[in-house]
């Protein structure tokens, strides 16, 4: 299922301020290798864009779920990682368009007790402006998005802050990387929830559920130091629905989160450039750890304005 954006007043927000880093890069060309046919349609099984493969189990059996079980399984989802204490994480968004494919992969941690988390993003070479592999801190908290090494006029040393209640995506795409906190709580507002069976991913048995997530009671059922960012999101995406696939393993903790957005590139008039797939997957791992990340010092944070990479 395809979700188009909604080029509403103030909706280009997230590329003159945040960067562009996703939309930015679509005006990139020759730096990305060609689109094959894409999986993923009507809101089923989304490939691609994932830190790591899940190849299909051999069951000695069917295994069947009731769908209003799976539904209760995936939106339960939040809860589960909230217990888990820290976990590590790797990303990847893959956007494609008019048959140029670029991905921005991160690595990081996430201590979804405080919750805060970093990672360690790298832009493709080429993209946004960038001579090389260029890496961009990113420190994501409730609320707040934190970026260094951000660059366009930004001194070094310095952190941008992003208000993401302010972003027209609710910092979904924005960072190019979805807060991994904010992809869990998307699953609040799942529906049409399907099992598609046992899986293996990275030697572990997980369970697969695919189906759509609505964004305005993902935003209702999330806590309400989050609800901002998603009721922001709920409102840029005209459609207000994504196509999703969950992989949980056996203590229902998600190892394996990726959804699939539909939307316009930002070049051409009022932003009606080429359909671009973009496709954001969250791997997270290791689960237990309690890092140690510090929120930037007020000093540390660049007050100036933000320049595009577009101009």
């Amino acid at each position: 299922m395809a979700v188009q954006w909604h080029r509403r007043r103030g909706a280009t927000l997230a590329t003159t301020v945040a960067g562009g880093l996703v939309l930015g890069m679509l005006a990139v060309s020759g730096c990305g290798e060609q689109e094959s046919e894409a999986d993923g349609q009507d809101g089923r099984a989304v490939r691609g864009g994932a830190a790591g493969e899940v190849r299909q189990a051999q069951l000695a059996g069917p295994a069947v779920v009731d769908p209003a079980r799976a539904l209760a399984v995936v939106r339960h989802v939040p809860w589960t990682l909230a217990g888990a204490g820290g976990a590590k994480v790797r990303t990847s968004m893959e956007t494609v368009s008019g048959g140029t494919r670029l991905t921005i992969r991160g690595r990081g941690v996430y201590d979804f007790i405080r919750p805060v988390g970093r990672l360690a993003v790298v832009l493709p070479e080429g993209a946004a402006g960038s001579a090389g592999h260029r890496s961009i801190t990113e420190v994501f908290t409730p609320g707040a998005l934190y970026m260094k090494n951000r660059g366009a006029g930004v001194p070094d040393g310095k952190w941008v802050r992003l208000e993401t209640g302010s972003l027209a995506d609710g910092d979904l795409l924005t960072s190019g990387a979805t807060d991994p906190l904010a992809a869990a709580e998307l699953l609040g507002g799942a529906r049409e929830v399907a099992y598609a069976g046992q899986e293996r991913f990275h030697g572990a048995r997980v369970a697969h559920y695919w189906g759509t997530v609505d964004l305005s009671r993902a935003a209702r059922s999330a806590p309400a130091r989050d609800r901002a960012a998603l009721t922001a999101a709920a409102k840029g995406f005209s459609t207000g629905t994504v196509a999703f696939d969950a992989y949980l393993d056996d203590r229902g903790r998600p190892r394996l989160l990726r959804y699939r957005f539909g939307e316009r590139s930002a070049a051409g008039p009022a932003g009606g450039g080429a359909p671009m797939t973009v496709v954001s997957s969250v791997e997270l791992f290791a689960f237990g750890l309690r890092p140690d990340i510090d929120l930037p010092a007020a000093g540390e944070i660049y007050a100036g304005t933000v320049a595009s990479p577009q101009k």
